[in-house]
């Protein structure tokens, strides 16, 4: 299955080891920001800074995700991380696209909650699932 991995930037080193347990799975990984190559510091988004490189981030971040089958979005805590939600925006694309969207963490919002939306409690349970053949039919 092809994958997009879904998370704040600063949880990128750990999920690039979940990366590495699903490819060890048989999965692709379609998350190019996971290769570190993807960071905008908050001044990098002031029209000050060149839109060119912020363009090319949310492009190829676009493509990675549709030319998935699935998003995992790794969740915060509701209220207790400052974050700029970028994937919050990935999370409702991947959604209203029809792939398999699966929440790793505390539901940080309403659409969370979606008869569709396969939610897991930590990663634990999300790779157990993965395993299977179908991860949509697993419960929690």
């Amino acid at each position: 299955m092809r994958i997009y991995l879904a998370a704040r930037y600063s949880r990128r080193e750990e999920l690039l080891g979940y990366a590495r347990e699903l490819e060890a799975m048989g999965h692709t990984i379609t998350a190019r920001w996971l290769q570190g190559s993807h960071q905008v510091s908050d001044d990098g988004l002031s029209e000050e800074a060149p839109a060119a490189q912020r363009q090319r981030f949310a492009e190829e971040d676009w493509e990675d995700l549709l030319g998935s089958e699935c998003c995992i979005s790794f969740t915060e805590a509701p209220r207790v991380a400052n974050s700029r939600g970028g994937r919050h925006v990935e999370f409702g694309a991947a959604y209203h696209a029809g792939l398999l969207c699966l929440v790793v963490g505390p539901r940080e919002n309403v659409f969370h909650c979606l008869e569709k939306v396969v939610w897991f409690p930590d990663w634990e349970c999300a790779r157990h699932a993965m395993q299977s053949a179908r991860p949509e039919e697993a419960v929690a």
